[in-house]
């Protein structure tokens, strides 16, 4: 699985970007509580997340 590309985030607008940023951060905190619970979970999704975020933010505060 390949990382988020940044094309499809210069799309969105301002509510959907604020929209999927409290999305990703939702998920990064399940992804954290099933690691602290020792739920199965991938890893590699805690890496995919954060870049997603990253991008997400820095296309914000550009607008």
């Amino acid at each position: 699985m390949s990382l988020p590309k940044i094309d499809e985030i210069k799309a969105l607008d301002k509510n959907d970007l604020e929209k999927e940023i409290l999305n990703i951060k939702k998920q990064l905190f399940e992804l954290r509580l099933c690691r602290g619970t020792k739920q199965s979970f991938k890893s590699h999704q805690f890496k995919h997340r954060k870049h997603r975020l990253a991008q997400l933010l820095m296309i914000k505060e550009g607008n």
